[in-house]
């Protein structure tokens, strides 16, 4: 039996961007790095794992958004047609680089990684990376959860809990209408909890969710274990804590692992470096892009970057993984002996992290599940619902409001950079209530239907806490103010055309195609 356990939680999310008013746009290349660099590199490992016969269990979280865009025929073939510019520019770099060995290898490197990664999609998966994760679920290794249908930062709308049970329950509903079960928990969007969010949670079946450290710590009732064992809330729900120790070793640039001058270096892309004319076809119309093809290592904090070695950055994985293991071994063998209840840590992180911001992420991970499997017996991956069926009985609580982002409350999502949006979706909320109330009953007709969903759909959009994120962070700042102010213009278009009973289908059907997340939305959500 071990003495403790270790649970990996990986929260794969992204904001709904796609633009088929465009026949390219460069937002929906975040999609498309994130699928090459993390969801298809964490598909081959987890594929690796299994063919060799290595035992593990992981929490893989998929938002609906992100879902949404898996399943989007328009953007899964724009993502095909993706990978094969990202093999055509490789091949060229291969030639070009033909008369520089090291820069030729890594050239290579990357033309093999572009074409596995097409061989994944498109070959063995069909473009249904969906399905990869369902494969991995159904053969017991991965605990695949969901979140709220577009990431809102539920506490900042729980004033209006319609508006908070029909985000969560939408995002349960696709999430079954794509896997064809129900999770038994949740990630609550950036770790954001409060109070009256948990008879609605309790309503919905979920089993569990995690949370900040200083969301259990500062729970009503002291915890005796720390965030080393669950917390049940009122409402019989396990509320998780994150070890702070563990994940900052891995997620932090400065203090972990991440920003070892032998990893790859992030911000060295020759989508910048190479002449213009010659990475031209390769870029977001006139604007120059990360084309994931990167030459240089970290090597230190000045300007100066030496070139990346593959191999070399393999080894330090290793030894990253060896040291991680054995902090977490001392770490559980010194919380056995203080524990009546067997120790989870409990370690969540942004799934991007492995393969898109730390290129030897997912190479790490696999370091560390084998040496779990085979080079020591003190812990123990596995999942939440596994640890609770193991460990039924823990301390009850009212958990702290919290959340995971800067200063750990809410500044992250609400201060005077977007504080102008609440007031714009509080109105949008309470206006989708009414409409959904008065058309509650009787017969609706097929273009009111139409029209109800679409404002819903809307509403949701704008509700995302990427839009605020992404605001705050001043990274694509015009992008995020657009994407709030066009949802919440739809959505009154919309509503004025119900209430006026004068919908125009060629109007409603380009908003549809538009911003056709959930296809089987049901405004009746909102009653």
């Amino acid at each position: 039996m071990p003495k403790g356990y270790l649970a990996f939680v990986l929260h794969a999310h992204l904001p709904y961007v796609r633009h088929p008013e465009y026949d390219t746009f460069l937002e929906e290349r975040w999609f498309f790095e994130a699928m090459t660099e993390t969801y298809i590199p964490l598909i081959q490992f987890f594929d690796r794992l299994i063919s060799d016969g290595v035992g593990f269990r992981i929490t893989v979280s998929l938002s609906p958004s992100l879902l949404s865009m898996m399943e989007d025929s328009l953007l899964q073939e724009r993502y095909e047609a993706h990978l094969t510019g990202l093999m055509e520019l490789s091949k060229k770099e291969m030639d070009r680089t033909s008369s520089d060995p090291h820069l030729n290898y890594l050239a290579g490197m990357y033309h093999r990684l572009f074409k596995e990664a097409r061989d994944v999609y498109v070959k063995k998966y069909r473009r249904s990376i969906s399905s990869a994760f369902l494969n991995f679920h159904k053969k017991g290794v991965v605990e695949l959860i969901t979140s709220s249908s577009t990431h809102a930062i539920l506490p900042l709308i729980s004033s209006q809990p319609k508006a908070v049970v029909a985000q969560i329950r939408n995002g349960l509903d696709y999430f079954e209408h794509v896997f064809g079960f129900r999770p038994g928990g949740m990630w609550l969007p950036e770790c954001a909890y409060s109070r009256d969010l948990d008879d609605i949670l309790g309503n919905e079946g979920i089993g569990f969710f995690f949370m900040e450290a200083h969301g259990i710590e500062n729970a009503s009732t002291s915890p005796f274990y720390g965030v080393h064992a669950p917390v049940f809330t009122p409402s019989g729900i396990a509320a998780f804590g994150r070890d702070r120790a563990s994940t900052k070793q891995v997620w932090s640039a400065r203090e972990g692992y991440p920003g070892d001058p032998d990893y790859r270096e992030f911000y060295r892309d020759i989508g910048y470096d190479l002449d213009h004319d010659y990475i031209l076809p390769y870029m977001a119309g006139d604007v120059r892009v990360d084309t994931g093809i990167k030459y240089h290592r970290i090597t230190g904090r000045s300007g100066w970057k030496e070139f990346y070695h593959p191999e070399i950055a393999k080894e330090r994985a290793a030894q990253h993984a060896g040291d991680f293991i054995y902090k977490r071994i001392s770490h559980i063998e010194y919380l056995e002996s203080a524990m009546e209840t067997k120790p989870v840590v409990v370690a969540p992180f942004d799934a991007e992290l492995f393969g898109h911001w730390w290129f030897e992420g997912p190479q790490w991970l696999d370091y560390v599940i084998r040496k779990t499997a085979y080079d020591q017996d003190v812990l123990e991956l596995t999942t939440p619902s596994e640890y609770l069926k193991r460990h039924p009985v823990h301390q009850t609580g009212i958990p702290a409001s919290s959340t995971w982002g800067h200063k750990g409350y809410f500044e992250t999502w609400i201060n005077n950079k977007t504080e102008w949006m609440y007031p714009q979706l509080r109105e949008c909320a309470h206006r989708m209530e009414r409409l959904a109330k008065k058309y509650e009953k009787g017969r609706v007709g097929v273009l009111t239907k139409r029209a109800l969903n679409q404002c819903l759909r809307e509403l949701f959009l704008a509700q995302s806490s990427d839009w605020t994120f992404i605001i705050n962070s001043g990274t694509s700042a015009e992008y995020a103010e657009r994407r709030v102010k066009d949802h919440v213009a739809r959505f009154h278009f919309l509503a004025n055309s119900i209430e006026k009973r004068k919908i125009q289908e060629k109007y409603l059907s380009a908003i549809e195609y538009m911003d056709n997340i959930f296809p089987d939305i049901n405004y009746k959500l909102f009653v």
